[in-house]
């Protein structure tokens, strides 16, 4: 499994993956790695982080 956070206030990887063509491309890469399954993050977790509308 791979994961690849959307959100601008991901803590662990510091919104590398914000645009659709850089998520893609890691989604991929993490495919390409042998990962079956890609968790898409589009909400922050982090506390206080505002919902998406």
């Amino acid at each position: 499994m791979g994961i690849v956070n959307v959100t601008p206030d991901s803590f662990s990887d510091g919104g590398a993956w914000l645009s659709p063509e850089a998520a893609i491309s890691h989604g991929m890469a993490l495919h390409r790695d042998g990962a079956d399954l890609v968790d898409v993050g589009g909400e922050s977790t982090r506390p206080g982080a505002q919902r998406p509308s």
